[in-house]
């Protein structure tokens, strides 16, 4: 495993130092977004990028950390020796897609994930018929104490999955709105042929949820959407599930200036179409020092993930990043821009770690 330069690390907490409290109460999914109001760049620290790394080894299923080369979107290195952070011990004892959100105040963080684990038996289709109907949540105020997490119930009794849970604050509803794929079966034993829907609910403290409703539903599956805001404007990035169909297994984009709207603009489709062999799992989040924004697609069975780049979201166009470095295998995730002294306090406790 690469160490991390701590000279950088020194030098970027000292300017920070004054900064954080600024920084913290900006958007709950991003560190900051730089403008005439809000902190400059010399004051953010980097990036942590949560992942998992699949289910090819019994430990694949479960939380890692990276964390940029100072403040390279597109360069991480692994912490914790390359272990994985997180572990549950809870529901199937597995957990994938890992999604962090910063709450609005600034004092708290979010960790949510699928309750899944195919290890060891590969069982794709009971896993959406008699899955979990949980997601998996910790809690932490400073990025490195996260205590034991909780399952806490979303779904409704007649889904078979929940998978690739996310969130966004909401200010219209003073709520994160909590986003899920389904699949919602009519029959009590879940027997017939369905397909995911995009399901969504809210809550302000992850513990207590409003009743799940349908957010995406297409006639068929999608699965694992994920969305920012810019300029009043919602772009949500989801996978279309089809398969042997010209923009089948690639990523879709849509707009909307209401976050819970159940009907969306069509943007444009087939992301990532010829640079990966397939795509999902994308993650969105904007560059803490520069107007441009980063799509990260998992191309599930090759790389992992894979970093797209844009200036423009309302273009709706993504490029091949030209230069990554990313860690081993990643997979479905989050890339959370974070200050100076949260890049420090995760490097001292993680980075060592052989």
């Amino acid at each position: 495993m690469r160490k991390l330069k701590r000279p950088k690390l020194i030098a970027l907490a000292a300017v920070a130092a004054l900064a954080t409290a600024s920084l913290l109460t900006t958007l709950p999914s991003q560190a900051a977004e730089p403008d005439d109001d809000g902190p400059q760049a010399s004051q953010t620290g980097g990036y942590l990028f949560t992942y998992f790394t699949g289910e090819g080894s019994a430990d694949g299923e479960q939380v890692y950390f990276a964390l940029s080369d100072g403040e390279n979107p597109t360069s991480f290195t692994e912490l914790n020796g390359g272990q994985p952070v997180l572990t549950s011990t809870q529901g199937e004892q597995g957990v994938r897609d890992p999604f962090i959100i910063r709450a609005p105040e600034g004092d708290k963080f979010y960790l949510i994930a699928t309750d899944l684990k195919i290890h060891g038996n590969g069982d794709w289709d009971g896993a959406q018929r008699h899955g979990s109907l949980s997601i998996m949540v910790w809690e932490s105020e400073n990025l490195v104490d996260w205590g034991e997490g909780r399952l806490v119930q979303v779904s409704p009794e007649s889904a078979g999955n929940t998978w690739a849970p996310e969130a966004y604050w909401d200010p219209e509803q003073n709520a994160f709105v909590v986003f899920w794929a389904s699949k919602l079966y009519e029959t009590e034993d879940h027997s017939e042929d369905t397909y995911n829907r995009m399901m969504y609910a809210t809550t302000t403290d992850f513990v207590n949820f409003s009743q799940p409703q349908v957010w995406v539903d297409k006639g068929y599956s999608t699965i694992d959407s994920t969305l920012i805001e810019d300029d009043g404007t919602y772009y949500r990035y989801t996978k279309d599930e089809r398969s042997g169909t010209s923009c089948g297994k690639f990523i879709m984009s849509e707009t909307s200036t209401s976050l819970t709207n159940t009907e969306w603009d069509f943007q444009t489709e087939c992301i990532g179409s010829g640079s990966i062999n397939q795509g999902e799992g994308p993650l969105v989040f904007k560059s803490s020092t520069e107007e441009k924004w980063y799509l990260f697609i998992d191309e599930y069975g090759g790389r992992g993930y894979v970093p797209f780049e844009t200036t423009d979201l309302s273009s709706g166009e993504w490029t091949p990043a030209s230069d990554y470095d990313l860690p081993a295998s990643p997979r479905h995730g989050t890339v959370l821009p974070i200050t100076a002294d949260e890049y420090e306090a995760l490097t001292e406790v993680y980075a060592d770690v052989d």
